[in-house]
């Protein structure tokens, strides 16, 4: 089985409010325009174990605008895997047509199974876990978020060479797998920031299960009140940004990170000849779902 899709390039982003430091942005976003940035890297090596070992249905977890239920739908498809997606939250099982992402995946094959979040606070369990086999027969397990060893395998092929000469790279942080890839292929020397999504520090704890190296941290000021939780200062910078300097961010990922790594320098955090590469995750096609709720808000959308 063959999984590549495109590589990665670097784009030169000079701050010219602070001339003394460099944000360099790697777009991991071009790699593929659905199965793009960290969820190639973190599906690349699970669909090849699940090849090797002859299953043909891969079967994940994701809410409603997730990158990686998409990601996996067309994955499937494109290298001849049936998916299913346990989708958390009951009430959307009649509001397919209404929600950008799972009408995506729909379109690409995926089956879902829609359960209460009660009961997928519980998918991690034994008894759930033999259920979902004994309903759907056979399946590859990709876990939430796509987060396991083998995606953080494939993350820590994002870093190369030509990066070698960068004092920081920063990323955005979900369930952790990517800058743990980015941890583990860092050298000597480089410090990883991580800028996560969600509240809380327990991610440090999942981090420190797939990485050995102490060279990283988490700067958790950048949240923004949570998981797909946003204001209008984010989706101010967010649409300044692209008009800019040509490069979109979504507002749950990378639109965060990108807003720390300029409020960081413009607060001195960075020295003077500072080098940062900044890691393009993807996560685009979430745009669409949340102007949807920015619009119910009536707030502004992003561009």
């Amino acid at each position: 089985m063959h999984f590549k899709l495109e590589n990665s390039i670097n784009e030169q982003v000079i701050l010219s409010e602070n001339p003394g430091v460099e944000l360099y942005v790697k777009r991991e976003d071009k790699i593929h325009p659905f199965v793009s940035g960290n969820k190639y890297r973190k599906l690349k090596y699970n669909l090849l174990e699940a090849r090797s070992l002859g299953h043909d249905t891969l079967l994940t977890f994701g809410g409603a605008y997730s990158n990686h239920i998409a990601a996996v739908a067309y994955a499937g498809k494109l290298f001849n895997f049936k998916t299913i997606g346990v989708i958390r939250g009951d009430e959307l099982k009649g509001k397919v047509d209404d929600n950008e992402t799972l009408r995506f995946a729909r379109s690409n094959g995926m089956q879902f199974e829609f359960v209460s979040r009660a009961i997928y606070r519980t998918k991690a369990d034994a008894g759930f876990l033999t259920g979902l086999n004994e309903f759907f027969g056979n399946f590859y397990l990709v876990p939430e978020g796509g987060t396991n060893d083998l995606a953080v395998k494939g993350c820590e092929e994002i870093l190369t060479e030509t990066d070698a000469g960068f004092d920081y790279i920063c990323s955005a942080v979900g369930t952790g797998g990517t800058i743990s890839g980015l941890i583990n292929c860092s050298k000597p020397g480089q410090q990883v920031l991580g800028f996560p999504a969600l509240k809380g520090d327990f991610l440090k704890e999942d981090i420190s299960k797939f990485v050995s190296k102490t060279n990283w941290d988490l700067i958790t000021d950048y949240h923004f009140g949570g998981y797909a939780k946003i204001n209008e200062a984010l989706i101010t910078f967010i649409n300044k940004f692209k008009t800019e300097h040509n490069i979109p961010l979504d507002p749950v990922y990378t639109g965060k990170m990108m807003f720390g790594i300029f409020d960081l320098i413009e607060k001195g955090f960075f020295k003077k000849g500072t080098k940062i590469l900044a890691i393009h995750t993807g996560g685009l096609q979430g745009i669409e779902g949340m102007n949807a709720v920015l619009k119910k808000k009536h707030l502004p959308i992003i561009e």
